[in-house]
């Protein structure tokens, strides 16, 4: 009688290979989708306060607990306003994308100018650059602001803000839409003109990172018995003789946490304005208090808190999903509270 084969799937995903650390602790969104029919955003920013929970009213026919009282868990992001501070048109040809034209405001804060350094902008004619790059709008054409968060606005610590960018919706009116960013450089654009309550977005943020760690944690692969071998903590064989070297699916020793990852399909479940309605008494622990304009969303998301975390409207919709309000019961000031 023969042996039985011991079933042995690999321990840890390779989707994520490398596991390095992110280039950047601002996160880096690579593809973005067309949205609806109106001229819009296509997504926006904020940072990561802590978690609470809430209940609400199952409002989704197609859930088994369809009409009853849920309690779920919610991720509270502060979004101050973004401040447009350009805008930028690529078009793209055979070779890939590439920068038609760009356009920046007269002045900048004092707190951008710790991020940048301030061009010349005595001979700046936006009119100029504006006719320019109208006449080279195409099919092709990708119409996307520049936005600067405002951290001085928040608990945060830090004074200096990110610079980011983020996709304006495309229906083929290039003109239109390039106006549209063009009227509003300079302003401030609130998460309630972006988004709204109940819809679908997607959370690219840089994980919490946990250094160097041993492949246990890394991969979850098994602690050997006692009498196995020289080590417990590790692969006891790390490949065949040929061929020749360690091949990368073997789980090793290396960097955890501080990757980049997407979170699809987070619901919003309440946009606020009033931070009295959301912060518990003595502020969240390790942020401080919620000072302006916030979210809640459903489930956890990527990354520490403080952390700068981006939302975009999902690129993965779902046909069966009702976007609406959800009526909720009870949001919990106590999850966070100071002891």
């Amino acid at each position: 009688m023969g042996h039985r084969k011991k079933h042995a799937p690999r321990h840890g995903s390779l989707a994520f290979l490398p596991r390095k650390r992110a280039a950047t602790i601002k996160s880096r969104i690579r593809n973005w989708i067309d949205y609806g029919d109106d001229i819009n955003l296509l997504g926006f920013a904020g940072f990561k306060v802590g978690m609470t929970h809430i209940i609400y009213i199952e409002d989704q026919p197609n859930s088994p607990y369809y009409g009853k009282e849920l309690l779920k868990p919610v991720t509270i992001i502060e979004i101050p306003p973004l401040v447009l501070i350009g805008l930028r048109v690529y078009n793209e040809d055979e070779y890939g994308k590439f920068i038609v034209g760009e356009i920046f405001i007269n002045d900048f804060n004092k707190f951008l100018a710790r991020k940048i350094n301030l061009p010349n902008r005595e001979n700046y004619n936006k009119t100029e650059l504006k006719n320019k790059i109208l006449e080279n709008l195409n099919y092709t054409s990708d119409i996307r602001g520049i936005f600067q968060t405002q951290p001085y606005r928040t608990s945060l610590p830090r004074k200096k803000p990110d610079i980011i960018e983020i996709k304006i919706n495309s229906i083929n009116q290039f003109e239109e839409e390039f106006n549209y960013l063009f009227d509003k450089l300079g302003k401030e654009i609130r998460a309630r003109e972006v988004l709204k309550e109940g819809e679908l977005v997607d959370v690219i943020a840089v994980t919490k990172g946990k250094g160097f760690q041993g492949p246990v944690k890394r991969f979850g692969i098994k602690i050997l018995t006692r009498k196995n071998s020289k080590i417990r903590r590790a692969v006891a064989c790390i490949g065949p003789w040929h061929p020749a070297r360690v091949l990368y699916t073997v789980p090793r020793a290396g960097q955890l946490g501080f990757h980049q990852r997407t979170e699809y399909h987070k619901r919003i479940m309440v946009i606020g304005e009033n931070e009295e309605e959301i912060n518990p008494k003595g502020g969240f622990i390790r942020y401080g208090k919620v000072r302006g304009d916030y979210l809640l969303l459903l489930g956890s998301i990527p990354g520490s808190k403080k952390r700068l975390v981006r939302l975009r409207k999902t690129i993965r919709p779902l046909g069966s999903f009702i976007i609406k309000s959800p009526e909720i019961t009870f949001i919990s000031r106590e999850s966070q509270q100071r002891k």
